[in-house]
């Protein structure tokens, strides 16, 4: 991406604003690690988590994860890592990593609530010192969120630190998180205690009666993919202090959607208060991985590095197919950065036979995609050969003309969670008929065309220029204009006709131009055809069959 994506000064969305990840809390981590569940979670769990210090440590931009303290809970309670700020602080949090593949896989332990209580309340404690000695840096937020990772059954760790703190002090405790991590197979032969229970609806009704808004309880699997996306939420932006969006339908003909506006006593616009939320992690706020998500904003910016001589051209660059995809199962949100069209080259170095041949097999294969409604997973062919090479993945899209559209992809390690939760059931009439009437007031267009809006970037550019240049000092502004006056000047003791005759030999050296003959006449200038002016939409096709997703999207 480029340097404005990377600094993220956006003034339209607020997802990418300064203002954002201000209110982000600080983190516990508390993992239990007795036995003899630890034996099976150890790899995967220690996994996990290495891979989310990986990312969270060098993500630029604001901090989305400013503080962090590791508990662990094997044979005894002990604290792994002491808050530290997790921005750039890499070998800080891999000792950690290796302190917690170290502990003890095999031992009994007894009073494993009381440890759970005492590691929360510790964790209070010391974050509560932190704030007291500590500038608070690039964040202002004065609470805690802890999180337990624990497999054993989450709803009686649940209770019991419900039990066990619910005289304490936690005023800076933001939310309690207990993490169920279920196993791929059972323990019952080690331990009968370890039953994985299935709440029925009574017991859901009465845990939530229970917990009340400070704890929580998740089940997670236990797989590395699935417990990364546990850790990444911390990824999100917390603040939810006030909503993100408003977005302004129409007013509503009907009753219930129709509120007069108090200063004009007009009807109001249907506003619907949205929050926002990150699909993935950009690959500009990993700016010392440049092999990671190749920019399309360019055709320069996709050329691959090339470190041979600069006179010399590059190689192309390679994308390899590795699968084909129906295009209705691909989601709209794992797609990112800017789009670039492919079509046959009409290079000269080749032949005409190579070429015609080159822009049939293309055009076969526009035909096949288009008929068979699929799209193709690319892969970039990284030029060096090494185990650490990068790969970047894009999404090549067919349409009706000779060309296909190349979009980047989403990869495993840059998704966020996001819990869409799907409703089976239909809206309320009323709401459902204010909607309807708003929408029914909207201009509809069979085609989109881009040419019809304007976003008023000339003015905007103009004025800012303007600005620009009526900021510069003065001797700024007129530097070129000084410099050349001062090489026409001529040198000290020359006299003012010496001056008028250098001068006049320099405008001699000119050769006038040459007159047009009055009995010739100039060119007619070309004017059109038709006296109305042209639209905008006969910049596109006149005749068009179907959509053409190069052109509308």
């Amino acid at each position: 991406m480029s340097a404005r994506n990377r600094s993220c000064s956006s003034s339209i969305l607020p997802a990418c604003s300064s203002s954002s990840f201000t209110r982000q809390p600080s983190r516990v981590l508390i993992v239990d690690a007795s036995p003899p569940w630890w034996s099976e979670t150890c790899t995967i769990l220690c996994q996990a988590i290495e891979n989310f210090f990986f990312l969270a440590s060098s993500l630029a931009g604001p901090a989305r994860l400013p503080l962090l303290s590791v508990f662990a809970i094997s044979v005894q309670l002990e604290c792994l890592l002491p808050f530290v700020q997790v921005k750039g602080n890499l070998t800080r949090l891999l000792s950690c990593i290796e302190e917690l593949r170290s502990l003890p896989q095999e031992g009994c332990i007894r009073q494993r609530g009381a440890l759970l209580k005492q590691a929360v309340l510790d964790s209070l404690q010391q974050f509560k010192q932190y704030m007291c000695h500590t500038a608070h840096g690039d964040f202002n937020s004065n609470c805690v969120e802890v999180t337990v990772l624990t497999c054993q059954p989450g709803q009686t760790v649940l209770r019991q630190l419900e039990q066990g703190l619910k005289n304490s002090d936690l005023i800076s405790l933001r939310r309690l998180l207990v993490v169920h991590i279920t196993l791929q197979q059972s323990l019952s032969d080690r331990s009968p205690a370890c039953s994985f229970e299935t709440p029925t609806s009574e017991d859901d009704h009465e845990e939530s009666l229970m917990l009340g808004t400070e704890m929580d309880l998740q089940l997670v699997e236990g797989t590395v993919v699935a417990l990364e996306n546990s850790l990444k939420m911390w990824l999100h932006d917390q603040g939810g202090d006030r909503e993100h969006l408003h977005l302004l339908l129409p007013p509503s003909l009907t009753s219930q959607g129709s509120t007069p506006h108090p200063a004009n006593n007009r009807p109001s616009p249907v506003c619907l208060k949205c929050d926002m939320q990150e699909r993935l992690l950009s690959p500009a706020l990993l700016p010392s991985t440049p092999d990671l998500g190749v920019k399309t904003e360019s055709m320069q910016d996709f050329q691959p590095l090339n470190k041979s001589l600069a006179n010399q051209n590059p190689s192309p660059q390679c994308l390899r197919v590795v699968k084909v995809l129906h295009a209705g199962g691909v989601c709209q949100s794992v797609l990112y950065g800017l789009p670039l069209i492919i079509r046959p080259t009409s290079c000269w170095q080749l032949d005409w036979d190579e070429m015609e041949t080159n822009q049939q097999t293309f055009h076969a294969l526009c035909h096949i995609l288009k008929n068979r409604d699929w799209f193709l997973l690319v892969r970039s062919e990284s030029g060096s050969g090494s185990g650490s090479a990068m790969f970047s993945y894009y999404i090549l899209q067919s349409s009706g003309s000779l060309s296909l559209l190349l979009k980047p992809v989403l990869t495993r390690e840059l998704t966020l969670p996001c819990c869409l939760p799907v409703s089976v059931e239909e809206p309320p009439l009323p709401a459902l008929a204010t909607v309807e009437s708003s929408l029914d007031q909207l201009e509809k267009d069979p085609v989109f065309n881009p040419l019809c809006l304007d976003s008023n970037l000339y003015p905007h550019l103009r004025i800012r220029g303007l600005l620009t240049r009526s900021s510069q000092p003065f001797g700024a502004q007129g530097q070129g204009r000084g410099h050349r006056r001062g090489t026409s000047r001529p040198p000290e003791g020359s006299t003012q006709r010496q001056v008028r005759q250098s001068q006049s030999r320099v405008r001699a050296t000119v050769a006038p131009l040459p007159s047009i003959p009055s009995n010739k006449m100039p060119r007619r200038l070309l004017t059109l055809s038709h006296s109305r002016p042209c639209a905008p939409a006969l910049f596109f096709q006149d005749n068009y069959e179907e959509e053409d997703p190069l052109m509308i999207q």
